[in-house]
């Protein structure tokens, strides 16, 4: 497994950034993001809209992730929320709620089948 990176994609800077209105609005314009395999680690995502987003092998190490609703996001298979915040998200039903836990509680990547 490739070491998450971080990426020069500009609309990827703007979430580093917290500028998530600025994010979401660009991509309801039609821009995309390439946001597979990044690094997440620490940034507050809430209020991110994640319909049609790929955050495969993406890592959310201790990112806040309060009431992110990723249920229409492509795909979360690969990634990591190990020690994330989590109150209120709302993850795609495939995944488990044992694979979650096990992801948070100790840094497992998420497999699911879609």
């Amino acid at each position: 497994m490739a070491a998450p990176i971080i990426s020069e994609d500009p609309l990827y800077r703007l979430l580093r950034e917290d500028k998530i209105a600025e994010f979401n609005q660009r991509i309801k314009a039609g821009e995309t993001a390439v946001l597979t395999g990044c690094d997440f680690r620490h940034i507050r995502l809430s209020g991110l809209i994640t319909d049609g987003l790929d955050f495969t092998n993406s890592y959310f190490r201790q990112a806040d992730l309060r009431g992110v609703d990723f249920s229409n996001c492509v795909s979360m298979e690969g990634a990591s929320i190990h020690g994330a915040k989590i109150s209120g998200a709302y993850f795609p039903r495939e995944i488990r709620a044992e694979e979650l836990l096990l992801s948070l509680e100790h840094g497992t990547r998420l497999r699911y089948s879609v």
